[in-house]
């Protein structure tokens, strides 16, 4: 009976490691009930994605892990529902209704846009806004934005903020990775009184065409701008390979906020819980047994400031230069603040995503350092 129940664990754990799982569903307009035909549907940050058919259908087949999918269609507003194999509600027959409503815009908020936007906003903010949208790292001196008639820029004295909008998703070449991005963007906004800044959007990868030759080149960036990356970061926790794969935690003293001490169980329950997975499975004596097929997802937190130390690679001399640090930093080192328990996959998707605050050497890693979530070094 033992060696029946480790049998299929095996058999379990084989199949997971390389499991995929199909999303089915129709889009709809919300009133009518009509299918839009040729609507997008993507998965966030990745390379996945397809356009409905003429019955407002769509399949998407998907790695295992955690997604965002995306649905997007003219003149509607986006909507976004969240997957994976064990919470699709494309799983077992059930299928996705996605019912769009359409956008209304306001007599009063389009007077407002117009009152605040900045008629030469692209030659006085744009190349402010892209460094730091795509970013200022070497990588994104090697990024073009194809389409930067559809930005709209808006000043607000008041609050001493500059917001940028798009008429239409804003695609950017990345010529360093050998992307192509087609990004939805939300909104961005900078705040000048304390030099930050945040944006939202929706942003599906498409691989270049490109000679042999060059795709080795991408290949190797990719591979290196994966190592140390917070991709890498979350992968690593939910494998459990944080200490092999090079990565240190110190969380922030809690009396002197400026020491930190290293955290030597990182996955202790204070900071770390496992969500397994358990399946029901039929012996050969017919009996149902309760069978653990891997991890969920994991979840992570930590209840002050923490810094996550990358041994195997030094940050860049830009990076270096453009933060006033030493010359002889040897190590990657980022900054986080943690507001609640976030929700890891297996493929580095993470939930809620509003939880996570980068400081250091991550928050210098914008759009032309970023990997989609269905990226795999091997």
């Amino acid at each position: 009976m033992q060696k029946l129940r480790f049998l299929l664990l095996l058999s379990i754990i084989s199949i997971s490691s390389q499991a995929q799982f199909v999303v089915t569903g129709t889009v709809l307009d919300s009133v009518s009930r009509e299918p839009l035909a040729a609507a997008s549907v993507f998965c966030q940050n990745t390379t996945l994605g397809t356009a409905t058919n003429k019955q407002g259908e769509f399949t998407l087949a998907l790695k295992s892990g955690g997604y965002d999918l995306v649905f997007s269609y003219t003149g509607y507003q986006t909507q976004t529902v969240r997957v994976s194999e064990n919470l699709s509600a494309g799983q077992a027959g059930n299928k996705l209704e996605i019912l769009m409503i359409k956008e209304e815009k306001s007599m009063g908020e389009v007077v407002l846009r117009n009152t605040y936007e900045v008629t030469d906003g692209l030659a006085k903010y744009g190349d402010f806004f892209l460094q730091h949208f795509i970013g200022s790292t070497p990588n994104a001196a090697k990024c073009s934005l194809l389409n930067p008639e559809v930005l709209k820029f808006y000043y607000y004295k008041k609050s001493n903020r500059l917001k940028v909008l798009a008429t239409e998703p804003v695609k950017i070449a990345n010529y360093a990775l050998g992307y192509n991005l087609l990004y939805q963007l939300d909104s961005f906004v900078y705040y000048y009184n304390s030099s930050s800044n945040l944006y939202r959007g929706y942003c599906l990868y498409t691989e270049m065409e490109g000679t042999d030759s060059l795709k080795a080149v991408w290949a190797v960036a990719r591979k290196k701008g994966y190592e140390g990356s917070k991709l890498h970061f979350m992968r690593s926790y939910y494998d459990s390979t944080l200490i092999e794969d090079g990565w240190i935690i110190d969380l922030l003293d809690e009396k002197d906020n400026k020491k930190f001490n290293k955290v030597t169980t990182v996955y202790d329950s204070a900071y770390y819980n496992l969500v397994l997975n358990e399946r029901d499975s039929i012996g050969a004596d017919s009996m149902v047994y309760k069978v653990t097929a891997g991890p969920v997802e994991i979840e992570i937190y930590y209840p002050r400031k923490i810094s996550i130390t990358y041994k195997k690679a030094s940050p860049e001399k830009e990076y270096l230069r453009k933060m006033n640090l030493p010359k002889g930093i040897p190590y990657q080192i980022s900054y986080i603040d943690m507001k609640d328990w976030i929700a890891i996959a297996e493929n580095g998707y993470y939930y809620d995503q509003k939880n996570w605050i980068n400081q250091g050497y991550w928050s210098w890693k914008n759009l032309a350092d970023q990997l989609p979530y269905d990226y795999s070094p091997d």
